[in-house]
């Protein structure tokens, strides 16, 4: 098994809207969910109430700030690069 495959999985949803200027600005997220499933059901329910939406999930090692490559999980609308 990798230590990869040992760390925890984070699951996150994050939300957009444009500003006055048409900048994508951050208005939730992102935010922890309990699994992919329910990250999906909420992205998916928040599709028509802003701009843009994401669910993804990715290993991580928080206490040493260490994560793995993102994987999306969901997307509506084109979400700047999650970190």
């Amino acid at each position: 098994m990798s230590s990869e495959a040992k760390l925890p999985k984070l699951i996150d949803v994050m939300v957009s809207d444009r500003d006055e200027e048409g900048e994508l600005q951050t208005v939730f997220g992102p935010v922890d969910q309990q699994s992919e499933e329910r990250a999906v059901r909420i992205a998916k329910g928040l599709t028509d109430k802003h701009a843009e939406v994401i669910a993804w999930s990715r290993v991580a090692d928080v206490a040493l700030g260490e994560y793995g490559e993102p994987t999306v999980l969901f997307q509506a609308g084109a979400m700047p690069d999650v970190e």
